[in-house]
């Protein structure tokens, strides 16, 4: 229930405060005084558009806040959204910026205009011009009759959307392993093809790393021992292509041996003979030292070639994924699940198919018990509809829901056709086609005014609920939407004093022009003025005494016709 609703430069409104009854509000004025832009502001707090225009001229924004009763439920909604409730009460803020731009807060949270109007729908409902417009659609229509059902269709209903929303993922799996065979088989083809590949090189974590130190290191062994060769073959000679070539150690043997046999004639040479036998002996020991290193630093036969051709493989692996060894591995034992997954998901077929034909029997037996639910209740409002329609001045109108079979769905398997025979002797016809704008209007009402039986504690917001009907069938509604306000709070915006008259509280929403701007204010009236206000928009004569007579006898009549808050309905 909204208890206070404050406007600040809406249209022509530039402040007003309003304190809302939890009973029937009736608001009146002038034409263009304003009336329509409290509807307009209940409908920004509902998340509709913020339209620039409606930012009243020379200001950056309009305001609108509304103080709402909190329950438990709307408590817990608000705190999910980071705001909070105080005293059972919260404050709802929305403001349109000339910027075309618009803020929301919620119990001092800000918040999107969708998510303030999630919150403020589950309370409040304007019925308007196009909420009649709505009444012809046959979604609506299905949504009137399912709250006419109350708690056992609400539910029924949740059952069964929990039902479809099983049954629809179910299938929807199902047909993923059913179809797209083609594909499948490509993926798995690949995926064999990637690790048939990588299971030829088998690689394990940093062997990339492993075997290029390895590489490096019996390259340099192997250059060590290239130089070792050679110089074994300076010191110890090498077989050339036609015959030995000597080394130094044969070269200098051969040089001691020229030098001892000068060595008689020449003490010189005799001496140079023993110098050049010392040389041989440490050219002996040293070629023996070269030749024994060259020999151990030998790696063996074609292993650096094995170590090459090894991480070659590895290196040609990784090029063609464009990846390192260490994500290789990664992506490789994915490949292996999503393989396993791809091979494997045939055997859930049958699973899934199983499956879909339980939840297909659960469905149909939920949906023949919506429909059975639905069958009642179109049963009941056809017998309460019709002493309100009569009293509503349709005294012969029958309403009708037809009941057809519709593809299964999250509603079950209902369509809902609203039928109107306004005439005795008339057939039923649909409603979108046998009302006209003032039997739409009735025709709204009257259901407002059963569902009311099987609902409580909403605000009800009607605008031009009385369009196109005349003063007897004005006070008809006044006193339905008196019965309405004994469960709800009910606002109505009207032209006519025969609804009015029947407010426990009356606003009245004042033009001022000073010839450069118009300003409008809203004010409530008391026992005199609400009878001239009742006065003026019988007559438009306020003034007169007439009037102001029959005013006060609309008020007497009103007074003694309104229902009890105890049992009005």
């Amino acid at each position: 229930m909204i208890t206070t609703l404050t406007i600040r430069n809406l249209g022509v409104i530039e402040d007003a405060s309003l304190e809302l009854a939890g009973s029937l509000t009736a608001v009146t004025g002038e034409t263009g005084a304003g009336k329509t832009m409290v509807v307009s502001s209940l409908g920004l707090l509902l998340g509709q558009k913020a339209d620039p225009g409606l930012v009243r001229h020379g200001t950056d924004r309009a305001v609108v806040e509304a103080v709402m009763s909190c329950d438990e439920q709307m408590t817990r909604h608000v705190t999910e959204v980071g705001g909070e409730c105080e005293d059972d009460e919260v404050i709802c803020n929305r403001q349109v910026l000339s910027s075309r731009r618009s803020r929301a807060v919620l119990g001092g949270a800000r918040v999107t205009a969708g998510q303030l109007g999630s919150l403020t729908s589950q309370t409040i409902t304007i019925h308007g011009q196009s909420e009649q417009i709505r009444l012809t659609d046959p979604a609506h229509q299905l949504l009137m009759l399912d709250r006419a059902g109350g708690e056992e269709m609400a539910a029924a209903l949740h059952d069964h959307h929990e039902l479809w929303s099983r049954y629809t993922d179910v299938a929807a799996r199902l047909h993923e392993a059913t179809t797209g065979r083609d594909e499948k088989d490509l993926q798995i083809e690949v995926l064999r093809r990637r690790l048939d590949e990588f299971d030829k090189v088998d690689p394990h974590p940093g062997e990339d790393d492993e075997l290029l130190a390895t590489s490096r290191h019996m390259q340099v062994a192997q250059t060590l021992r290239e130089s070792l060769q050679q110089a074994d073959q300076f010191l110890n000679g090498a077989q050339g292509e036609a015959e030995l070539q000597p080394g130094a150690l044969a070269l200098v043997s051969q040089a001691a041996a020229q030098l001892a046999a000068m060595g008689d004639e020449d003490p010189r040479a005799a001496g140079l003979a023993q110098r050049a036998q010392g040389i041989e002996v440490d050219l002996t020991d040293l070629a023996a030292d070269v030749a024994r290193l060259a020999a151990e630093s030998d790696t063996g036969p074609g292993e650096l070639d094995e170590v090459m051709a090894r991480l070659s493989a590895i290196q040609r692996l990784l090029r063609s994924r464009a990846t390192t060894l260490d994500d290789l591995l990664t992506t490789t034992q994915q490949d292996r699940e999503n393989l396993d997954h791809l091979i494997g998901g045939d055997d859930d077929v049958d699973e899934l198919t199983e499956q879909v034909q339980q939840l297909k029997g659960q469905l149909a037996a939920s949906a023949s018990r919506l429909s059975a639910i639905r069958h009642r209740t179109a049963a009941r409002l056809h017998h309460d509809l019709t002493p309100e329609l009569a009293a509503l001045a349709m005294p012969s109108a029958r309403v009708e829901f037809q009941l057809d079979e519709a593809p299964m769905g999250p509603t079950g398997t209902d369509a809902v056709t609203i039928m109107l025979a306004a005439n005795s002797g008339a057939a039923p016809t649909p409603l979108s086609k046998a009302a006209s704008g003032g039997e739409l209007s009735r025709v709204r009402l009257a259901l407002e005014v059963v569902l009311a039986g099987t609902e409580s504690g909403r605000t009800l917001v009607f605008d031009e609920i009385d369009s196109g009907v005349g003063g007897s069938v004005g006070i008809e509604i006044g006193r339905r939407l008196a019965a309405l306000a004994t469960r709800h709070q009910v606002i109505v915006v009207t032209h006519l004093a025969q609804v009015a008259a029947f407010a426990d509280t009356h606003l009245v929403v004042t033009k001022a022009d000073d010839g450069r701007i118009t300003r409008s204010g809203v004010r409530e009236v008391g026992e005199a003025d609400r009878e001239r206000e009742l006065a003026r928009m019988m007559s438009g004569m306020s003034g007169s005494q007439t009037a102001v007579d029959h005013a006060r006898e609309l008020l007497d009549l009103a007074r003694g016709g309104r229902p009890s808050r105890d049992g009005g309905l």
